[in-house]
């Protein structure tokens, strides 16, 4: 296994990035993860470590890697060592959040095509993700179990016959699996339908949530993307567990479809008047701040699939989501030269918000008004 550095965060918009590339049900699921909690036999949860406890956990589990398939793919580091823009990027990706990245016991292995993370001693020893774009929640669970498979060499996971693995919360317990898919889901949302479809889901172990802060309108999600995930571990083998969540998703796929049919025919001049003032902000603005970046990215990815434009793939539009970041903007104004105008060359924000205009422009270059 390498050592880390900032450069290796897997930070700059990089076409070989796992959310640069198509995945089944795109127009509607933009990616799926799966995380796997594990705790190694023999120690204490993290929140009882003692003494040399947390280190001695971090180094066992970093060797582990080291007799991993191909150990050179992937890169590990101390959170502690990362300064604030690496763990920015983290955070955005989905691998760190605030809390963890502050917490001087903590380590993370990334590996090179940023399809697997694994975080140390946060909640549990281990939190192993894959992430894959579109729904394909089994090929993420493949990957993720291969890894999990290939640590069990080195490791050994603390496990009970009746309880499966143990883990520092009891919702982890059994599979310590837990899967999530970040769909957007506007048709729905505009309509007034997708409130009562998600209370259906009351029983199913299914949570939802905004996926980059809560929307204008009451009760919604900034640009409409949601992320829907499973609550529990201990419901079923992993395969019911996978054919859970992907039932609940592949449900709401086909409603959104459905839907869009109804709001073009009732509301289409709403409709075209929002979607084409967003593209007209891309066209034109100078200073696009992340909340409109993000709302700009939605309405022409559900204008796409309104038939209002063309040319526009969805890989395009996920991995825009990630490209207008703060923490992704700020790498690429770190490593490259711009000649930004005098009037805001010297304020930091302004050229964020000038570079992410940029940025959607050239995204949307080619687009095509049909």
């Amino acid at each position: 296994m390498s050592s880390f550095s900032e450069n290796d965060t897997e930070g700059l918009p990089s076409s070989d990035a796992w959310y640069s590339f198509e995945g089944p049900e795109s127009d509607v699921v933009l990616s799926t993860r799966v995380r796997l909690a594990r705790n190694l036999a023999n120690f204490p949860f993290p929140k009882r470590f003692k003494d040399d406890d947390a280190s001695r956990v971090r180094t066992l589990v970093f060797d582990a890697f080291s007799h991993c398939e191909n150990p050179d793919r992937y890169t590990g580091v101390m959170t502690s060592e990362l300064d604030e823009l690496g763990a920015a990027i983290l955070e955005e990706r989905g691998v760190l959040d605030g809390i963890v990245a502050k917490n001087s016991g903590t380590g993370i292995i990334i590996r090179t095509d940023g399809k697997i993370s694994c975080v140390i001693n946060d909640t549990d020893h281990v939190r192993l993700s894959a992430y894959v774009p579109g729904l394909d929640a089994e090929k993420a669970f493949t990957l993720c179990n291969s890894v999990d498979d290939q640590l069990q060499n080195s490791l050994q996971f603390a496990a009970n016959y009746d309880l499966g693995f143990l883990n520092s919360a009891v919702s982890d317990c059994g599979s310590g699996m837990k899967i999530s898919c970040r769909l957007h889901l506007p048709s729905l949302s505009y309509s007034g339908r997708l409130k009562d479809i998600l209370a259906g889901f009351e029983g199913k172990d299914i949570v939802v949530r905004d996926c980059f802060g809560v929307g204008d309108v009451a009760g919604s999600s900034l640009g409409f993307f949601y992320q829907v995930s499973t609550k529990t571990s201990g419901n079923g083998s992993e395969f019911d567990q996978l054919a859970n969540i992907v039932s609940c998703v592949r449900f709401l796929v086909e409603n959104e479809r459905r839907e869009r049919g109804f709001v073009l025919n009732h509301r289409q001049t709403e409709l075209r008047d929002r979607i084409y003032r967003s593209y007209a902000k891309v066209k034109f603005a100078s200073l696009i701040t992340m909340r409109e970046a993000i709302d700009i990215i939605s309405d022409l990815k559900w204008g796409r699939h309104l038939g209002f434009f063309s040319e526009v793939p969805d890989n395009l539009l996920c991995a825009l989501l990630y490209r207008v970041q703060n923490g992704h903007l700020q790498f690429v104004l770190k490593n490259k030269n711009f000649n930004f105008s005098k009037d805001i060359a010297e304020n930091s924000q302004l050229k964020a918000e000038n570079l992410r205009a940029l940025i959607l422009q050239e995204a949307f270059e080619n687009i095509k008004i049909n």
